[in-house]
């Protein structure tokens, strides 16, 4: 022998030995537990599965499946076409052996004495994989000690199992589970005598032709039923429809969003992903929702999302993105698309003004025609109902959801600081607040659900905020909440949102938004009615429900108690079917006192209640003087610029002038002109000062404006 023969037979035993460690020191949980889905499955927080995702797309395995779950027809099918005497022999079958010349035995292209358990040696080893021309030699020689091995320390149920689990099938499909899905729409256990003598053919030739398929098949079939003359009727259709379908969904289950979601937040390293979603609240939150989207599907309303939140730990406890099938967008996620909130803000706007004691919820707030200038022009807010409720209290002006006493209170805490508060409650806005400007008190900033729901958590733990968490974080990683909003406040606001009186004035006492049970909750619709929200919460849950459509279109005559407030009100019931609900123990900080509303007329503006208020704002009465209503001018608003068009006649050419108030006289650039609320002014060119007076000539409220234009126009006498 030369040197360089017994060097590289040197490194064939080595080879051979190192191979043959490798297999005889794999154990079959070993294997088992290696074993990785090309799909993530998303637990409950119990651990049922609610969602299945693929992750994987280099091949499509399914789950491992257990040797019993297996129907017996594919287990005889698998048997009786790779390995007849699977259970008789201990690795290698030595009568195939010796039927067949030695050439047969280990040509490429032959496997008929190549058993299931030589086969998963091959599977197991990636020394032995096959090649593009089959295995060599030593492999083969490698190939027939292993399987000798595993028979040894390996029970053949077991070497049977991680076979039909790890062998290919055709194209991308390993896996029993794979391509049961896949070809079949069904899990293994299912399969008839038809099917798995399909499997058990693709087996042999996984990417060969049908008809060739067809042909192996119908052996199989023959040898199943110990009928060499059985007639294979249609086997060619049934193949061939088989191999053209696609049943394998990339992901199944009512959790998809959330699954992305927590995909997203990191690579799944694990094969189960346990979230912190609960399956009968995720799987009744879903149902409700499609529901009631039926009910209103004449109503040009086919979109809609929901979020529950656990209030002490921030866990998510169902995530619904869409509507799903009713959905023509149904990938898209509502909980974390941004969209214009409307009154739903207003909670927060006026918690803030009352921990600034700028109001307290007693204060009267006028609801009457504002308009305010801005650098953009002037800004005229409205109410949903385009009716002004005149003097109201702070808290039927959030109950009621009053559009214009929220401006008049931003007004007063200034939309850059209350930019700063909805952002310290987690609300991340897209631009600051003087881009917003007023309009950010009726909700023109665009929020996410899953974030508006959270900064509703913060109002429910007394102004404390925390992030929330869809996976489950151990106790030493869980968010620790921090203050975000005064809890005197953030106690007051919920009072008044969980008070149906408070409300009452635009939903009526007999209101879908009332429970049974302590809820407070707000509703919010935006601009020409393209979202509808309801978001509340109990001592124990925060719901936030939105209802719209995903491409932006809008609804049609879909109100906030009509929308989303059936779908909270269903959600919340279930959540406390068996679970009662308190309310808040008011915070140290807050006093009740009796308060009583007089007007100069006499008659009370509101009913004399207890009030809740921060220690040092308690009032026992609260009264409008008659200066209150008096000597204002509504409209136009100062530093309003007119332009006159020299086209159209002077005559034709006139603006009118509005003011509140008895008695009034109007005086133009200090000389008295007309008298009234109400006068009509034939405009010229320049720069103008407008004032009103009283019956005492005392002067109430002054504007300016000017006049732009070409054209001579008389002036009046």
């Amino acid at each position: 022998m030369t040197p360089a023969l017994g060097l590289r037979c040197c490194g064939y035993a080595l080879a051979l030995v190192c191979s043959i460690s490798a297999s005889a020191s794999t154990t079959f949980n070993e294997v088992k537990s290696a074993y990785r889905s090309s799909d993530t499955l998303f637990l409950d927080r119990h651990g049922q599965v609610l969602q299945r995702l693929r992750t994987d797309f280099s091949v499509r395995r399914g789950q491992w499946v257990e040797l019993q779950e297996v129907s017996p027809a594919l287990r005889t099918a698998l048997i009786l076409s790779e390995d007849k005497r699977f259970y008789e022999h201990s690795g290698v079958d030595w009568r195939a052996v010796s039927a067949a010349a030695w050439g047969n035995l280990w040509n490429s292209k032959t496997r008929g004495a190549s058993t299931i358990t030589m086969q998963l040696a091959g599977l197991l080893d990636e020394n032995l994989h096959r090649g593009s021309g089959g295995r060599s030699v030593a492999q083969k020689v490698m190939q027939t000690l292993s399987a000798s091995m595993l028979e040894q320390s390996w029970r053949k149920d077991h070497i049977l199992e991680a076979y039909l689990n790890l062998v290919p099938f055709r194209g991308e499909l390993v896996g029993i589970d794979a391509l049961s899905q896949t070809l079949f729409g069904k899990s293994a256990h299912g399969l008839n005598n038809r099917e798995a003598a399909l499997a058990a053919a693709l087996v042999r030739a996984p990417n060969a032709k049908p008809a060739q398929i067809v042909l192996r098949t119908c052996n199989v079939i023959q040898n199943m039923e110990r009928n060499p003359d059985y007639l294979c009727d249609d086997l060619d259709v049934f193949v061939s429809g088989t191999l053209r379908r696609q049943n394998f969904a990339t992901h199944e289950g009512i959790a998809p969003h959330a699954a992305y979601q927590a995909l997203k937040a990191g690579p799944a390293s694990k094969q189960n992903v346990q979230t912190t979603l609960s399956a009968p609240v995720q799987r009744f939150a879903l149902q409700a929702l499609q529901r009631h989207l039926r009910e209103l599907s004449q109503r040009h309303v086919e979109d809609g999302a929901l979020v529950v939140l656990d209030n002490r730990t921030g866990e998510v406890l169902a995530w619904v993105g869409s509507s799903g099938a009713l959905s023509s967008s149904p990938d898209v996620d509502g909980v974390m698309a941004l969209r214009q909130p409307g009154s739903t803000l207003k909670p927060f706007l006026y918690a803030q003004a009352i921990a600034e004691k700028r109001i307290t919820a007693a204060s009267l707030l006028d609801d009457s025609s504002a308009q305010i200038q801005t650098v953009s022009g002037l800004y005229i807010p409205q109410n949903y109902d385009r009716q002004f409720k005149g003097w109201v209290s702070a808290r039927t002006a959030l109950g009621a959801s009053l559009n214009v006493p929220a401006v008049r209170t931003l007004l007063m805490v200034t939309p850059e600081a209350f930019e700063n508060q909805l952002r310290s409650i987690g609300l991340p806005l897209q631009q600051q607040g003087d881009f917003y400007g007023f309009s950010l008190a009726l909700g023109s900033a665009e929020v996410s659900l899953i974030h508006l729901s959270n900064a509703y958590r913060t109002l429910a733990n007394g102004g404390l905020a925390s992030a929330v968490t869809l996976t489950r974080l151990p106790t030493h990683k869980q968010h620790k909440p921090t203050p975000a909003l005064n809890a005197g406040a953030a106690f007051i606001v919920s009072d008044i949102l969980s008070d149906p009186m408070a409300r009452a004035r635009t939903f009526g006492l007999d209101s879908v938004l009332n429970t049974r049970f302590w809820t407070a909750v707000k509703t919010g619709t935006s601009k020409d009615m393209r979202d509808n929200w309801v978001v509340g919460y109990s001592e124990h849950y925060t719901v936030g429900v939105w209802v719209g459509n995903s491409n932006g279109e809008p609804m049609w005559d879909v109100s906030g108690t009509s929308g989303a407030a059936p779908i909270w009100a269903a959600v919340m019931d279930f959540l406390h079917t068996q679970k009662t609900s308190r309310a808040p123990t008011a915070p140290a900080g807050v006093v009740s006192q009796k308060i009583n509303f007089y007007a100069s007329t006499g008659i009370p503006t509101e009913a004399a209640r207890t009030e809740w208020f921060l220690k040092g704002t308690e009032q026992k009465s609260i009264a409008l003087n008659k200066n209150k209503t008096i000597a204002r001018i509504t409209s136009p608003t100062h530093g309003t610029i007119i332009a006159l068009d020299p086209d159209i006649p002077p005559s034709a050419q006139t603006l009118t002038l509005q003011a509140e108030g008895n008695h009034l006289t109007w005086l133009l650039n200090g000389k008295k002109f007309a008298h009234g609320n109400r006068i009509q002014w034939r405009p010229w060119p320049g720069k103008h000062t407008f004032q009103i007076s009283n019956a005492q000539g005392k002067i109430g409220d002054t504007i300016k404006l000017e006049v732009r234009g070409a054209g001579v126009v008389t002036r009046p006498r």
